[in-house]
């Protein structure tokens, strides 16, 4: 089970996941092109691996753990996912 960006997140980019993410999984961080531009940030589920950093240093309470997301919530881990489809 990986993390998952939900729509709290929108506008708001507070970006301090992506300072303790110990994989690297969440984009874009605010150094890669493209930052602020995005609407949000993503994180990459073939590389999450389910630390729980991000869902504890996020002030917006925007992670979720997948298995977690409230039903409302639950097309954000393919919005996520789709974001890293090859």
């Amino acid at each position: 089970m990986s993390y998952v960006i939900t729509d709290r997140c929108v506008g708001n980019k507070d970006a301090s996941c992506t300072e303790v993410c110990p994989v690297d999984c969440i984009h874009p961080t605010p150094d890669e092109a493209g930052f602020a531009e995005a609407e949000m940030l993503y994180i990459d589920p073939g590389e999450c691996i389910d630390c729980d950093a991000c869902f504890e240093s996020c002030p917006v309470k925007a992670i979720y753990p997948k298995g977690q997301l409230p039903a409302d919530l639950v097309h954000f881990a393919e919005i996520n996912a789709a974001r890293f489809a090859a």
